[in-house]
């Protein structure tokens, strides 16, 4: 999911990213709205509210919700910065660093949340921003490593898209079109995702209340102990193709074997297909 980079991502990549960030943005907003009263997937009505307190003079409201909406564009920025300056040293640490910071936001909102929270307003907005810099982060991650194919923590453009795709698949021409097809199996994953993320939200907030962030947590784990498996499932099997080709048993290769059984010799099986064929 993390691993691949801008156009050399596959479908797969895309939707399996889209699915579970999605997801975490649909179970954050709603746990937003339930506790805090606010959206904090999305800026949007963020700037209505702005305008509207402009309009007001209400100073005071006008530099709270202005930060709101900066730290969201600051933690898109802080997304793509990490990636393009470390992109080079290491893709996995370069994708990785934005959904970690995420985490660590989340989890200090649960336990915040969970533990200290007094239901005063400074503590509202304070977290609100720390939850909109961390939805920030995981839109900016998305979008960039995908090269602004999945953008997961707002429906406002993917309902647009698909809006259009679904227009044009009234023509046969378009129905063929593979590029549009996997397009809006991506855009329609993403939206399912979202909305079954903040149906989860909804009914478990009740019960786990602030905890939900634990659980948004570890849905972010998975994302990052996905490519994580994969890079060291890889290297093993590159360690022990080595081990065998140069002939030089190390510890790798030694566990690939204990795992995965001790391939039989092409001469072991030339002698037992040999006998099942006199039989």
């Amino acid at each position: 999911m993390l691993r691949n980079y801008s156009n050399s991502r596959t479908l797969g990549d895309n939707i399996r990213l889209g699915t579970l960030t999605a997801f975490t943005a649909g179970t954050i907003n709603i746990a937003s709205l339930l506790i805090f009263l606010s959206f904090t997937s999305n800026v949007t009505g963020h700037y209505a509210i702005l305008a509207a307190e402009i309009s007001k003079g209400n100073w005071a409201q006008v530099a709270v919700v202005g930060g709101w909406i900066f730290l969201f564009f600051f933690g898109g920025f802080v997304s793509n910065f990490i990636v393009i300056n470390f992109n080079k040293k290491s893709k996995y640490f370069a994708h990785s660093m934005p959904i970690v910071l995420e985490i660590l936001c989340l989890l200090f909102v649960g336990v915040y949340g969970q533990f200290f929270y007094r239901r005063t307003l400074e503590e509202t907005e304070f977290l609100v921003s720390l939850m909109l810099f961390a939805t920030g982060l995981q839109n900016g991650l998305t979008a960039s490593i995908s090269n602004f194919s999945v953008k997961t923590t707002h429906l406002t453009g993917t309902t647009t898209d698909l809006g259009i795709l679904f227009s044009m698949f009234t023509q046969k021409k378009f129905r063929k079109n593979g590029e549009l097809i996997a397009r809006a199996k991506l855009l329609t994953s993403i939206m399912f995702a979202y909305v079954l993320g903040a149906v989860f939200s909804g009914l478990t907030y009740y019960y786990l209340e602030f905890r939900v962030f634990y659980v948004i947590s570890l849905c972010l784990l998975v994302v990052i102990g996905y490519d994580m498996y994969k890079i060291h499932i890889r290297h093993f099997k590159t360690q022990y193709r080595y081990s065998k080709i140069f002939k030089k048993p190390n510890l790798v290769a030694y566990l690939y074997d204990k795992i995965h059984g001790i391939p039989e010799i092409k001469e072991k099986r030339q002698e037992k297909r040999k006998l099942v064929f006199e039989d």
